[in-house]
């Protein structure tokens, strides 16, 4: 008949602490663990609606992501309450029959003692360093008995031995009779146990040094969350100075500019809160692992306990090999607080009720390029770019004077600019280039599609410096980092073609138009509003302030109306109504001036609109 030892080890322990069950909880797979255990596991898990065992690496759904709600094991768990309620009786008395109840067990001797046996036990000089426990402990769980199982085949030996190859605990006598064909390798369980908790420890520095990178990034986002709350209280200072200046006229204005303040604010709270939040739960996630792998020493590991520690250790390998957190980002948010400004309105009178707009042709030019337009762009000085396929790249000031050509030789399809003033070129050959602020060519690459491959389409820079290439054919956007080489993704257009392409500064979404419509897509480029009107081609432009500007226009009678609109496409007012364009053509630009002025190119001509 088995002993009480036998049933606690080979049926009542918990695989993963090693103690006796507690609250037992039965996987899809028929293993049961603790749920403390199963709780532990599901924190090193990202997604927490499955749990994944850790001896045969099954999934298994937690209702609700509570793993209380997994089934118990009634069976399992009613016995376990059996099994504490029942005393072992002591395994040193020679009497056979009406055995003395232990008290004691001897780590080291692996017997259960009685009163008696124990105290003669500790009268022997020779088990006088041996490690004794309390059977209220044992029994508790508190405590887990280190031990040597007896071998089942030769119950006088202790399983002394390990076979790598079958992954167990066997005796001498067995490691040289069953374990000594090829396959097998014996060594001794001391030896084996050393190996597992040296890569245990390793794991343990590794853990340490993770969370000591991890707890020093938590401490840079909070400095960057210092640097944003004095920028954010010199804004709301500079509120208040120009409140006080204008009291009774500004009240509403103040109350208006805070109003932003607190967006801002609460904006990029939130981007750092989610970072941290990201990081303290990575922290937590090791923490959790590292206690499971560390569980899993108390005793020698064999059967489902083996497989479990090394699932745990090899998910904590994984987590380890990620990289750190970068630094980057959490600093991005503060650099984009810091361009935050107030500007000192200084028309007082007018601001209670608004301001009346009239907007007017300030500039009427003609192209050098006539009919060569190919592209529109932004770019520094407050000058705006006008790119010819006929060779090179026309820069205008706001009233219409052209400052210079650049780059005659170049036969520009898209232009886009980063913003440390380089340029972004692609040719009619769809090659994109890249030029310094002096118009000198870059030693850098791009792989791109060429035109029977992706066709022509768009081109623009986001607030990161990312480079935007869309192909026309193949329906679909390549996204570059300044460095050139291959894409880092790409992203489809839902079945619209990307002739023109721009990006939202502030969310990142995207902005195209085939002409027949405008279309926000987000950054996995899954479609949003789609803004139509009958009988008009669209050609659209994100502004400074992320509101959009759409030129309608009714190519057949040659009039364009250019409307405003906010970043989630609700309609604010109207620009331009019907202007008379000298040529009707079927491509079209669209931009705003750094200055607020509204330029539309025809393919032979540049209009600029201003406010008056």
């Amino acid at each position: 008949m088995a002993t009480f030892h036998q049933i606690i080890s080979q049926n009542l322990e918990c695989p993963i602490c090693l103690t006796l069950l507690k609250q037992p909880k039965s996987l899809t797979c028929s293993h049961t663990l603790c749920k403390d255990c199963l709780q532990l596991i599901s924190q090193t898990q990202s997604d927490k609606k499955i749990i994944t065992c850790p001896i045969c690496r099954r999934g298994t759904s937690i209702p609700s992501g509570d793993v209380d709600k997994l089934q118990t094991n009634i069976s399992l768990s009613s016995l376990v309450q059996e099994l504490k309620i029942k005393s072992p009786t002591c395994t040193v008395c020679e009497r056979v029959d009406d055995k003395s109840p232990a008290v004691c067990f001897c780590e080291d001797c692996g017997k259960y003692m009685c009163k008696s046996c124990e105290k003669g036990h500790s009268f022997w000089k020779p088990f006088s360093t041996h490690s004794v426990v309390a059977m209220s402990e044992v029994l508790s769980g508190k405590v887990p008995l280190k031990r040597r199982r007896k071998c089942k085949k030769h119950p006088s030996e202790d399983e002394e031995c390990f076979c790598t190859g079958c992954r167990e605990y066997v005796c001498c006598k067995c490691g040289a009779l069953r374990h000594s064909n090829a396959g097998h390798n014996i060594e001794e369980a001391v030896i084996h146990e050393e190996k597992i908790m040296e890569i245990v420890e390793e794991l343990k520095k590794r853990v340490k040094s993770k969370k000591t990178t991890i707890g020093n990034h938590i401490d840079y986002i909070e400095t960057q969350r210092n640097k944003i709350a004095i920028i954010m209280r010199k804004l709301n200072h500079d509120i208040d100075k120009t409140y006080e200046e204008y009291m009774q006229l500004l009240s509403a204005r103040r109350k208006a500019l805070k109003r932003q303040v607190k967006h801002w604010s609460e904006k990029f709270e939130k981007e750092l809160q989610v970072m941290e939040e990201e990081s303290r739960r990575a922290i937590s996630r090791m923490n959790a692992m590292e206690e499971l792998v560390t569980n899993g020493m108390k005793v020698p590991l064999e059967k489902d306990a083996l497989f479990a520690h090394d699932t745990l250790c090899d998910n904590l390998k994984s987590f380890l090999g990620r990289d750190d957190p970068d630094d980057q980002s959490p600093r991005g948010v503060t650099q984009r607080a810091k361009k935050i400004s107030l500007r000192r309105y200084e028309k007082v009178n007018e601001l209670f009720l608004g301001e009346l707009e009239s907007w007017d042709v300030k500039a009427d030019v003609e192209l050098p390029s006539n009919s060569c337009l190919a592209s529109l762009a932004r770019a520094p000085g407050g000058k705006l770019a006008v790119g010819s396929s006929d060779g090179g790249i026309h820069l205008y000031f706001p009233d219409g004077k052209l400052q210079q050509t650049v780059l005659e030789n170049v036969k520009v399809r898209r232009i886009g600019f980063l913003s440390d003033g380089r340029s972004v070129v692609r040719d009619i050959n769809n090659k994109v280039s890249l030029y310094s602020p002096q118009w000198e060519k870059l030693d850098v690459t791009f792989e791109t599609m060429r035109n029977f491959e992706g066709g022509l389409g768009g081109l623009t820079v986001d607030r990161d410096d990312n480079i935007y290439v869309g192909f026309g054919k193949s329906t679909n956007i390549l996204i570059f980092t300044p460095e050139g080489g291959k894409a880092v993704r790409n992203v489809m257009c839902d079945g619209y073609i990307p002739k023109q392409i721009f990006s939202f500064h502030n969310t990142g979404k995207l902005l195209l138009t085939d002409e027949s419509a405008v279309v926000f897509l987000d950054i996995k480029g899954k479609e949003g509003k789609v803004l139509k009107k009958e009988g008009t081609s669209a050609y659209p432009a994100v502004c400074r302030d992320d509101s959009v500007i759409v030129a309608w226009v009714k190519n057949a009678k040659g009039l364009v109306s250019i409307d405003r609109y906010t970043s989630d496409m609700k309609h604010v007012r109207n620009v331009i109504t019907n202007f008379q364009i000298q040529c009707s053509w079927l491509w079209y630009y669209l931009q705003e001036f750094e200055s607020g002025e509204i330029a539309f190119c025809t393919p032979c001509r540049l209009y600029i609109f201003h406010a008056i």
